[in-house]
């Protein structure tokens, strides 16, 4: 693959081979004059006051994305976006604009003939004709310019697929909008496509290891057993359908016990796994032992009491890994699929009652768990209004909130950290019972 430099190679090698193919032909003694190849934006090749001089100019007026290749290697990070799995070629496809100048009659239209035959006649870019392009002799090479000596390094002669050249049609419309566009008079000119360009980055990646063997092998054929097909609808490995939470709740918070339920998570060693992927956040939990309610082949169960320090409110993927007998008998380590489980805040000081101020105000301060976490933002929900905290008198399981012109009476209250609500609606009823707030009030006297 090549590199970010593979662009301005492109450029290079095309005009190198504009210029070889023009010296080769002795076009300069069938016009009379000496010819060059520029790669400018045409606003740019005929100075201001200037005579226009016989030359082609070869300009890069558009890059897209190429079709084929735009979707290889793709997703190139885990799921927790740290862990490089590929390094996704970027695959472009190069649009060129290749216009004739000249002041004199006829030789535009020559140098165009000429440069038009030449792309002709080699409509794929071979390595050799790269390579002599951007690897020139010592001798020249410490003459050119910084910018075209670091062209030998674009790796574009290394590139898996060849580049292509190849006349494209423009109307007379795109081809007027192109020439307006780049602000200049219109002159003899042919549009060309190079396809295709794969710049890759070279980091480190996962590579996993070859495969030893597809099972064990057949004393009798000494044949690998391969893959056992079993129909059926029931999972063959550990499996997690849902996460449960106490009093049928949406998110779990610091004290109460979440039950994984699955398939086949009966077995030995049996560990709920957390990840928080902001704070980098793992955590080994042990599986509680099983009972009534959580039979050990369907529930895994685990307790986030004690873990006000250790858990931050947020989002977390969690898995339970465990061992269990393979379908050879052998005892191996499995880890299930992931699940999300939100943790949200519980405040543990409501409900409770605070006296205006004289200036009206009120001031409460609201005990929660788990601890806040540097980066992390708070805000109070008292009814529909959010209150900010202040800074002084904060800790880490308290915050101090002024509450301005504060309306008289019992208000439900919630506190948001980081758009993540503490519990305030009863869902531990059944119809026909309608639903209701919980009991974290405050009132305002």
């Amino acid at each position: 693959m090549s590199t970010a430099l593979a662009i301005a190679g492109v450029s290079a090698v095309l005009r190198d081979l504009l210029n070889d193919g023009l010296v080769n032909r002795n076009v300069s003694g069938v016009l009379g004059a000496s010819v060059t190849v520029s790669v400018l934006a045409p606003d740019r090749v005929v100075p201001v006051g200037g005579t226009e001089a016989s030359q082609l100019n070869l300009f890069l007026y558009s890059v897209t994305p190429n079709t084929g290749w735009r979707n290889e290697a793709l997703p190139s990070r885990d799921t927790a976006g740290r862990a490089r799995l590929t390094n996704p070629p970027l695959a472009l496809d190069l649009h060129y604009l290749l216009s004739a100048y000249s002041a004199a009659d006829l030789h535009a239209e020559i140098l165009l003939g000429y440069a038009m035959q030449l792309l002709h006649e080699m409509p794929v870019l071979s390595r050799e004709a790269i390579r002599t392009a951007l690897n020139p002799s010592p001798a020249t090479g410490a003459t050119l310019p910084p910018a075209l000596r670091a062209l030998a390094d674009a790796g574009l002669a290394e590139q898996v697929e060849l580049i292509k050249v190849t006349p494209q049609h423009l109307n007379t419309e795109e081809m007027s909008n192109l020439w307006t566009a780049t602000q200049s008079n219109l002159r003899p000119s042919m549009a060309y496509s190079a396809s295709v360009v794969l710049i890759q980055a070279q980091r480190p990646a996962r590579s996993p290891l070859p495969v030893l063997t597809r099972g064990p092998i057949d004393e009798a054929t000494g044949r690998e057993a391969g893959i056992a097909v079993q129909p059926s609808l029931l999972p063959s490995v550990p499996v997690l359908v849902q996460a449960v939470f106490p009093l049928r709740q949406p998110v779990a918070a610091i004290g109460d016990t979440v039950a994984l339920q699955g398939s086949l998570l009966d077995g030995t060693q049996r560990e709920a796994w957390l990840r928080n992927d902001r704070f980098d956040i793992v955590r080994m939990l042990p599986v509680l032992a099983a009972a009534a309610d959580r039979p050990a082949a369907t529930v895994a169960a685990f307790s986030l009491a004690g873990q006000e320090a250790a858990l931050p409110v947020g989002v977390y993927r969690t898995s339970a890994r465990l061992t269990r007998p393979d379908a050879q008998g052998e005892d191996r380590l499995h880890e299930t699929n992931t699940l999300l489980l939100t943790l949200a805040p519980r405040i543990t000081n409501l409900p409770q009652s605070v006296a205006r101020a004289g200036n009206l105000s009120a001031t409460v301060t609201i005990q929660f768990t788990p601890d806040l976490r540097a980066g992390q933002r708070a805000v109070l929900v008292v009814g529909g209004t959010q209150v900010l905290p202040e800074t002084a008198g904060a800790t880490a399981n308290s915050l101090v909130f002024v509450i301005p012109a504060a309306p008289l009476g019992v208000h439900p209250v919630r506190l948001r950290i980081d758009d993540i609500d503490s519990p305030i609606i009863d869902m531990d009823f059944e119809p026909p019972e309608l639903p209701r707030f919980l009991d974290r009030t405050l009132e305002i006297t």
